[in-house]
This record gives C-alpha cells, structure tokens and sequence, in this order.
C-alpha cells in the first residue's frame, strides 16, 4: 500500500508538469479523459474482459463492474444496455456478500478477532437471518467468549446458538459444516455454549445443555471441562437449593421420614457431582496443559467423596481409574419413596456408606447447616474454540478444546 501511494504521487507530480499552462486547456482535458473513459467501445471492452475472466479472477472482475456501473448513462440506454448493467448490479452485490463471508469467516476462525467477527455475522444476518452456517459458526464459538467479558457477545452468543439449535431440529442443514467435523459436533458445541454461558445464571438449562453436548461423539465428550462444568451446574444448581431447602425445614429438628427423603435427593445429587469431578480428573491425567485446574478439581472430589463416604478417600483412586468405562448418569429423578432398609444412593466405586453428615460421620442428618461442605469447589475455566484448518484445505475433526 505504501508503495502504491508513492507510485500514484509520482505519477500524479509528472503528469501536472506534463499538463497546458492555461485552466481552460485543463478543464477540457479532463472533460475529453472522462467523455473517452466512459465511450462505449470501451464499456463494451470492460464488459467482454468481465465475462472472460469473472469466474477466474473475481477481484479483477468486480473492478471491471465497478467501472462499467460507475459511468453515467449516454443519451437513451436500450434495453441490452440495461440488462448488462442489471447483471452486472446482481454478481457485484453477490461478490461483496461472498467476500464479506469470507472475511466473517477469516476474523473468527484465523484471526480470532471475535469482537470483529460477531459485527460481521451482525449485517450477514440482518440480510438472512435464517443464514444456518453464521448462527452455528458464532453459536458455537461462544463458549470462549468469557475472557472478554463482554456481557453483548455473551447474550448474542446464546441467542445465536439457540436458534441454531431450532433450525437443526427442523431439518436445516449446510453443505458443509466446517471447520467443525459434522453436524454431531455442531450441536455438541452449540449445547455447550448455552451451557458454559448459562452456568451462573440458570445452572438447571446450563446442565441440561452440557449433558447434551457430553453424550455426543465430540472432542467435548473428552474434555475435562465438559464435566467441570457438569459438577457446576450441579452444585450451583440442584445441590445448592434442595440443600438450602432442607436446612430451612429440617435444620436442627429430630429425623423424620420426610427428612431422610429430602436428604436421599440431596445425596443422589452429590453423588452425580462426585463422578462428574472424577471424570474431570480422570481426562486431565498428566496433560501439562491442565495442569492448573486439575488440583482443584481433584481437592472438590476429595471433598464431595468425604462427604458421602465417612469422611474418608478409600476407593477414591478406584473410582477415578474406573469411571470413564461407565456411562454418563442422566440427571436424578427425584426419588418419592424410601427403600425399606433406606440405604443413600452412592457413587459407584464408594464404600457404600450410610448418608454422612457435613462433618463425615455416618448418619442421615443434613450437610451441617450449610450448602456445601468447605472449600467450595471453583467454577471451571471456558476453553477455547476448536481450531480451524487454513483456508482453502478441507477442515479435520477440531482439536479437543483446551485451556
């Protein structure tokens, strides 16, 4: 660009000393180059070169319409004359539409410029809002938004996922789902960001939607934040309400069969928690680049574990070791009549110990008096966006995602 600049002065510095001393002899000058740049022979030789080269040359193409649409009509313009411009009107629109997609396309997935990107998907849409591949490519990559903190893209980020989600379920589909592997992985992540971004706030839909991008054959069903984020929307959720509930109504009274029914849900709770965790740390294993969350998911299950079983980590490591072979437990139903030996519900890979208290003692009385045991568990990180190949190469499966 710089040396275009200079090229142009220069030109533009001999051609003013080229040039008549006197305005008049200017003025027509100037008058005569447009008169000779706008002559039809020469419209006709653009428009010529424009069909030979509009499918190899797009960029020079569109220039070419830009000249032709840039000269004023002369005189009475017939009605082939006006079927070449409407044309030309039509690719020039559908050129600048086509490469607005590719620059969306470049600032999201190359650049990650995902303020820039999402302002671009913004006019795509306000042109076709039902456009299914720019509400999957912005939906799907709006899990990795939370760094910016920009509450805008987050909520945007949700709508767009949501509606992705509507539009796949009533049968849309794109020619190609790049750079994500296929439509399985474009719902996985669609799910996920609604999940990721709703944890806080709505932790019941956070978890409905990560159970979902978890049960799908994705790089997000082996990543450890899939299920940091499960444990989450547990305890934030379910956890902290039943168990809010149960200190109000039953909190320093005398066991009652109610009581131990209300906390027999609590328990089936915590326990989905507690193998939510360990998957968490079971996929992190040695992986450097999980390195900083994986002490913290693991100090929650010791926690969680202690809490259901005695207030001792026996079993713990066979539990981890084992977990990934088990499926994935749906959310509890709540359960409405004790068995008769009343027996709590425990993680697979437990003692199998009786209801413990907050403390860690065998019992069937609340978590001691408050919502969740000490040290609470931290909320997981979002992880980024599934890597892209380069343009013009066919995309692979994404990289799981990682911190």
């Amino acid at each position: 660009m710089k040396n275009l600049k200079m090229f142009l002065m220069i030109g533009a510095t001999v051609a003013l000393l080229a040039l008549p001393v006197t305005a008049t002899n200017l003025i027509k000058a100037s008058d005569n180059s447009v008169q000779d740049e706008c002559a039809q022979a020469n419209k006709d030789a653009w428009y010529a070169e424009f069909l030979k080269i509009r499918t190899t040359d797009q960029a020079k193409a569109f220039e070419l319409a830009k000249k032709y649409l840039a000269c004023p009509a002369a005189g009475e313009v017939t009605e082939a004359q006006q079927k070449i411009v409407d044309y030309l009107k039509k690719w020039a629109t559908a050129y600048e539409e086509g490469m607005l997609k590719i620059t969306f396309t470049d600032e999201l997935y190359n650049k990650k410029n995902y303020p820039k990107a999402y302002e671009i998907g913004r006019q795509i849409l306000a042109k076709e809002p039902d456009n299914l591949k720019v509400l999957v490519d912005l939906g799907a990559n709006g899990y990795v938004l939370a760094p910016l903190k920009n509450a805008q893209l987050n909520a945007e980020s949700v709508e767009h996922a949501r509606k992705a989600l509507q539009l796949i379920e009533s049968g849309k589909t794109v020619e190609d789902w790049a750079p994500l592997a296929g439509k399985d992985a474009a719902v996985a992540y669609l799910n996920f960001t609604i999940g990721t971004q709703s944890v806080e706030k709505d932790p019941a839909t956070s978890l409905k939607h990560v159970l979902r991008a978890a049960q799908l054959e994705t790089p997000l069903k082996k990543s450890p934040f899939t299920y940091a984020y499960i444990a989450a929307a547990y305890e934030t959720g379910a956890y902290a309400k039943q168990s809010e509930a149960y200190k109000t109504m039953y909190g320093g009274k005398d066991e009652t069969p109610e009581s131990k029914l209300a906390l027999a849900n609590i328990n089936q709770i915590v326990d989905r928690m507690i193998d939510a965790y360990a998957r968490a740390v079971a996929l992190a294993g040695t992986d450097p680049q999980f390195a900083t969350q994986k002490p913290l998911w693991l100090e929650s299950l010791t926690t969680w574990y202690k809490y259901r079983n005695n207030n001792t980590d026996t079993g713990m490591n066979e539990l981890i070791a084992g977990v990934l072979a088990k499926p994935l437990p749906p959310e509890p139903s709540p359960i409405t009549v004790l068995p008769v030996s009343t027996p709590a519900a425990t993680p697979t890979g437990t003692s199998g110990a009786t209801p413990a208290n907050g403390n860690g003692a065998s019992g069937t009385t609340a978590p001691a008096g408050t919502t969740q045991p000490a040290n609470k568990p931290a909320t997981p990180a979002a992880s980024p966006s599934p890597s892209p190949k380069p343009a013009g190469t066919k995309p692979a499966t994404p990289d799981r995602p990682r911190r």
